[in-house]
């Protein structure tokens, strides 16, 4: 059986003092490969030590986060795009939009995220990992603006309904399911019964959201297989199959071009 954390911050400060513990912890666990998306340019530095680490089994993205947007988003972009033509950069992300707190700078983030798109776009349709919070409206609005045919990359943690996961399908993407979907009466789980395996990919965001039975607990890696588990039993089928198909899903992104 073979895992793959397609969102994943083991970059952090929380994961600082045994970031090689962790990693161990989810290789015993049979997660091979870990998507490391960045959130502003301070986090692309750190996140490559990571990387620098354990090249073999970890998939470096840069993006800049909606939370991360300023009025200086410019400026913020120009620090980052020089990375794209790192070799070691596989994915564009965390981008997207977020609405929930407020929309200070909803002008800013909704260009910082058309902009990271196209990048996307321009990179041989790079894997974007988007984040969308109070925003899905919006979002929609701004792939209807940039009127590309099809788009390539999941949006993590997915939190919306079933119309709005199947336009998503329906556009290329592909789901991010985590721990939220082995939380007592999440509507998630419902979803996830509904969309075909071919279309979700697992994630942990870690150190957010651990699933059942360490919620509430700092999340890493190696908990990928209790959500594996829970979409298993949502399936009805074995674990071995979710690890196995969601794995591929996860190569896809990548048109097969990294060994997994």
């Amino acid at each position: 059986m073979v895992l793959t954390d397609t969102h994943t911050h083991i970059y952090s400060e929380e994961f600082a003092s045994d970031i090689s513990q962790v990693i161990q912890r989810a290789l015993e666990n049979n997660v091979t490969k870990m998507f490391l998306p960045t959130t502003e340019v301070e986090s692309i530095a750190p996140m490559l030590q990571v990387y620098g680490m354990n090249p073999k089994n970890i998939v470096p993205f840069v993006g800049l986060y909606p939370g991360s947007v300023t009025s200086e988003v410019e400026k913020q972009l120009n620090q980052i795009y020089p990375y794209l033509k790192d070799k070691r950069i596989l994915g564009i992300g965390e981008i997207g939009l977020d609405f929930y707190w407020d929309r200070e700078f909803e002008q800013q983030q909704i260009f910082a995220f058309e902009q990271q798109v196209q990048w996307s776009k321009e990179n041989n349709d790079m894997p974007m990992s988007i984040h969308c919070r109070k925003a899905f409206e919006e979002i929609f609005t701004c792939f209807k603006r940039l009127n590309y045919k099809s788009y390539n990359g999941v949006f993590h943690c997915f939190g919306g309904d079933i119309r709005q996961a199947e336009k998503l399908i329906e556009m290329g993407f592909m789901l991010g399911i985590g721990g939220v979907v082995t939380f007592k009466n999440a509507h998630l789980a419902e979803i996830v019964k509904q969309v075909d395996l071919q279309n979700i990919v697992l994630e942990t965001d870690a150190p957010y959201l651990a699933p059942v039975p360490y919620r509430g607990k700092r999340n890493e890696p190696a908990f990928i297989r209790q959500i594996a588990q829970k979409v298993a039993e949502i399936k009805e089928i074995s674990i071995d199959e979710v690890a196995e198909t969601t794995t591929h899903n996860a190569e896809r992104l990548f048109q097969n071009k990294v060994p997994f």
